[in-house]
């Protein structure tokens, strides 16, 4: 890796993280929401409206671990973040759901991040708003590839 790559990384990595965490905080305090944990917030992102799955579905789109999504469940059944009833075609199998409580905090957050980011954007200069158009796609890009190399990292250690 070239120094001037490594620095890029760095510098990209020291921005994502504290803008992320910011975000988050302005969105919280403007819809006063309770504290979610990352990992349980993804673990409703991969349950919108409408969708039930499995443990082990949920497991393996986050590339998670089983146990782990048991522990994440538990808590957030307790915390009323998800619903689980039995498979009715399959007793065995237990299917879980954002709870509407989870359904609306999400969209709440959503909400709340969009009108923060909007009001941000709009105190930008127009130069650095422009350039956040093509770097958009460059980041979601980059997001897709590390989350490629996080789930072949997941199934190497796995087998």
């Amino acid at each position: 890796m070239s120094p001037t790559r490594a620095a890029d990384a760095r510098r990209l990595a020291g921005v994502i993280s504290p803008l992320r965490r910011s975000l988050l905080r302005v969105a919280r305090t403007a819809e006063h929401l309770p504290e979610i944990p990352d990992a349980q917030i993804e673990v409703l992102r991969a349950l919108p409206s409408g969708v039930e799955r499995s443990s082990g579905e949920v497991a393996d789109a986050l590339g998670l671990g089983r146990p782990t999504i048991s522990n994440l469940l538990r808590d957030m059944e307790r915390a009323g973040l998800v619903t689980r009833r039995g498979d009715v075609g399959d007793r065995r199998r237990v299917l879980v759901a954002a709870s509407d409580r989870a359904l609306d905090l999400l969209a709440r957050f959503d909400r709340a991040s969009t009108a923060a980011l909007v009001d941000a954007l709009d105190r930008l200069h127009p130069a650095d708003r422009n350039a956040l158009d093509p770097a958009l796609g460059a980041l979601e890009r980059l997001r897709d590839v590390i989350d490629d190399v996080a789930h072949d990292r997941t199934k190497d250690a796995r087998s």
